[in-house]
């Protein structure tokens, strides 16, 4: 899996800086409709499909697709994308006032990461410059949980297993923590790692928890999640492996 973040952030970045939504507004008749993994937006008017093509060796390439509500004006979501940043179906949430859309994307066994799209009139672009996931590993390297994990400067998203993912309650905005925040305006994301085949064995992180801010595009870690994120970092000959 060496490398598959990083290619992943490059293609998404490269999309990202052209702004140029795909030339077709339908999927080509080599891509096929996924059965029962659509996902409707809460005010009704946009609605994510998902399409496969079989690539033969390389296993199945996968795109995303919106449309509004009279199923026109079709648009890509990950335009550019291979099947190591679109080999799977991905899971689809958006936020309750229908702005915003996170794509939760599997990239192989045990290896998740976010992507994070912004509405503009009918469709959605991508909301920040590379992967939401990677962005997202990039602030977790500056807090106090990294220290002692060892990280490749030559490539930094190749940790083992590393997956990220958005914590239930968006919808909701994440009522059941007993937060009072504005609505649509804060992402929770829990973040994994393990140390399989590391020799010496370093500190590693099961579901540690930060907060995204969608209007300032920042990262951060209330004062509330402490005692949760003390107890996610795991410390090698104190916990195991």
């Amino acid at each position: 899996m060496i490398g598959w973040l990083r290619s992943a952030g490059l293609l998404l970045l490269l999309g990202f800086a052209s702004a140029t939504p795909a030339m077709a507004d339908s999927p080509s008749s080599e891509f096929k409709r996924v059965a029962d993994a659509s996902f409707t937006s809460p005010d009704r008017t946009v609605r994510v499909e998902q399409y496969s093509k079989d690539m033969g060796d390389e296993g199945l390439l996968f795109q995303f697709w919106t449309f509004d509500r009279a199923r026109k004006h079709g648009a890509l979501l990950n335009q550019g994308e291979g099947t190591d940043a679109a080999g799977y179906q991905a899971g689809f949430r958006f936020s309750p006032d229908s702005r915003w859309l996170v794509r939760m994307q599997k990239l192989g066994a045990g290896y998740h990461t976010l992507y994070l799209y912004k509405r503009t009139g009918e469709r959605f672009v991508p909301a920040t410059e590379k992967p939401l996931g990677e962005a997202a590993w990039d602030f977790f390297y500056t807090q106090p949980a990294a220290e002692g994990v060892r990280r490749d400067p030559d490539d930094p998203y190749t940790l083992d297993h590393m997956q990220i993912g958005l914590i239930k309650g968006f919808d909701e905005n994440y009522a059941w923590l007993g937060m009072k925040w504005p609505d649509s305006r804060y992402l929770v994301l829990g973040m994994s790692f393990d140390i399989q085949g590391e020799h010496p064995p370093f500190p590693w992180v099961e579901d540690w928890r930060c907060v995204y801010d969608l209007k300032t595009g920042t990262f951060s870690v209330p004062a509330s999640f402490a005692e949760h994120n003390a107890k996610a970092r795991k410390i090698p000959g104190k916990d195991q492996p």
